[in-house]
């Protein structure tokens, strides 16, 4: 049937290539483009969820509670401190036609 020596030596290959993925290092490896270009307030959202009039923030965040559970709650941030967009600078606001 199925002799020892067989079964001793799948198992030292799949300890081997289990040991190998878990533990060595990968060529490709490169940093994250993507979190480098988003521009994160303090809060960890964008500027997208901040409001513009009010400067509130309207994400939600991950946090325990006090049972040790966790729930989303709204998050506390009063104003984005996250990096200046460039419309502000060089565009001035729209204003409403007169008539």
């Amino acid at each position: 049937m199925i002799d020892p020596i067989s079964l001793t030596l799948g198992a030292a290959l799949v300890g081997g290539g289990w040991v190998l993925g878990r533990f060595g290092s990968r060529s490709g490896k490169q940093p994250k483009q993507l979190a480098a270009a988003t521009a994160l307030c303090g809060c960890g959202h964008d500027l997208a969820v901040h409001d513009r009039e009010s400067n509130r923030c309207h994400g939600e965040t991950f946090r325990k509670n006090g049972h040790g559970l966790k729930e989303w709650a709204n998050c506390n941030c009063r104003r984005y401190t996250g990096p200046t967009p460039l419309e502000e600078f060089f565009v001035p606001p729209a204003l409403p036609p007169t008539p």
